[in-house]
């Protein structure tokens, strides 16, 4: 074996501890940058809340301003709401029922997702039971006990697909007609059902076009997520913090931070013991470990100071280069006046690299007077060469000449991705297919067959 010597040279990039502090705060977004605020007023005892007279703080920037007690907050309260489990096993517990049967039913509600489906079947879940729990039980006992779940509320709990729960929820209902109708629509024509094929649902169940839409009616009024109603989820969105704000007072547009964030400052106490130090140096001798913990809870607290103004900073400074770029569109909301943005664009105005950049914008969020908007909305490629004297094509318009289209077409033909094409080729748009179906995904829209109202 011979031993070689081989010296390669490489380039790296190795971030200092306060860099990666910094990235870290900059990736934040409002309600975190708060939160890491107050968790580092409680672990650092050098670091306090500045008490601001009230005749000063409406002049102080809006970033550096707490919440007053008046002033209306865009936070959400915590969640108390009783989860679906609880809610569950509250009502299982009110059942009379065997030592088994309360076992099964508390594990299969276990293994119920948050819209109240199995995910597994009963056959994996007795085996699970047995190797994990050491809980032996037949197939006819599971059923047994999924039958129980079934009749607990909400109704079409502990179904496996959607089919089931909205079967479910019919059979829970009194008798009529039309739930009749509707259970033989789910169960004989549930395929033409999700293609919306209404005249197949009329030949073949021998149902007349008036029974078919009071079943449909009927369907729909179901909840596909029954399970999602005990969380109270089932129409809840998960609440934005935007991390902007944009005013527009008579064409004047203003931009301010929503970081509720009290002014910070360095503890008195530790500002003199620093200051005590510097003037003597034998007494770092007496007590260096005292010394220690001063000077490094003080030097951590100036550097949190320093880097918490950084990072508004540099928001502010990517935030205001986009409201230059885009102005035209924050004066008139229309989509089609946005510019093509890309990070460089914002780079050449602030100076910033683009990682920084990139890191400033990801997650956040911009509150205006018409909406609520991601800033990555606002960055758009140009698409295609523009014409002489025309303006240039963004994925935005795109986007927007495809949305209208889609509202504008008729629901009982809706318009497939070619003709959609052909469309905006009329309009004079030159693209594709593949591109219509794209930016068609990108706007959550379903294709036509989805699409489709019976």
């Amino acid at each position: 074996m011979a031993q070689n010597l081989h010296l390669e040279q490489s380039q790296r990039l190795a971030l200092s501890p306060q860099q990666i502090r910094f990235v870290k705060l900059l990736e934040m977004n409002a309600p975190e940058l708060e939160e890491a605020v107050n968790k580092e007023l409680e672990e650092n005892v050098a670091l306090e809340e500045k008490d601001t007279p009230a005749e000063i703080a409406p002049i102080l920037p809006y970033y550096r301003r707490a919440l007053s007690d008046d002033e209306p907050s865009t936070f959400t309260p915590a969640d108390t709401e009783e989860s679906i489990y609880d809610n569950l096993l509250r009502q299982l517990s009110e059942r009379s029922l065997t030592p088994k049967q309360e076992e099964l039913a508390r594990y299969i509600i276990g293994n119920l997702d948050s819209n109240g489906y199995l995910v597994l079947p009963l056959s994996a879940m007795l085996d699970d039971l047995m190797f994990n729990e050491g809980i032996e039980a037949t197939e006819e006992e599971a059923k047994e006990a999924l039958g129980i779940i079934r009749s607990l509320d909400p109704p079409g709990l502990g179904a496996f697909t959607l089919q089931e729960t909205l079967i479910l929820q019919l059979e829970a209902m009194p008798e009529s007609p039309t739930r009749n109708n509707a259970l033989r629509i789910l169960k004989e024509g549930y395929e033409a059902f999700t293609m919306k094929h209404k005249h197949r649902l009329i030949s073949g169940l021998h149902l007349t076009p008036a029974e078919v839409d009071e079943a449909l009616d009927l369907i729909r009024s179901l909840n596909p997520r029954p399970g999602a109603s005990l969380s109270g989820d089932s129409d809840r969105a998960t609440a934005i913090i935007p991390d902007f704000i944009l005013n527009n007072e008579d064409g004047e547009l203003s931009i301010s931070l929503n970081s509720h964030i009290p002014e910070l400052q360095i503890d008195s106490s530790f500002e003199q013991a620093v200051k005590n130090m510097e003037r003597s140096a034998s007494g770092r001798l007496k007590n260096s470990t005292q010394n220690e913990y001063i000077l490094r809870n003080y030097n951590d607290a100036r550097e949190f100071m320093a880097l918490l103004t950084r990072r508004q900073r540099v928001m502010m400074d990517v935030m205001t280069a986009i409201l230059k770029i885009q102005k035209e569109y924050f004066l008139t909301q229309d989509v089609y006046k946005l510019k093509p943005m890309i990070i460089k664009n914002v780079a050449e105005l602030t100076g910033l690299d683009f990682s920084v950049i990139s890191r400033a914008t990801n997650g956040k969020y911009l509150s205006t007077p018409w909406g609520l908007f991601p800033l990555r909305f606002f960055f758009s490629d140009t698409i295609g060469e523009a014409e002489e004297g025309t303006a240039p094509l963004t994925n935005r318009k795109i986007e927007e000449e495809i949305r209208v289209l889609i509202e504008q077409e008729d629901k009982k033909h809706p318009l497939s991705d070619q003709h959609l094409m052909e469309e905006m080729v009329g309009r004079g748009y030159d693209i594709s297919r593949r591109t219509v179906a794209k930016y068609r995904d990108r706007l959550n829209i379903p294709v036509a067959r989805l699409r489709k109202e019976m």
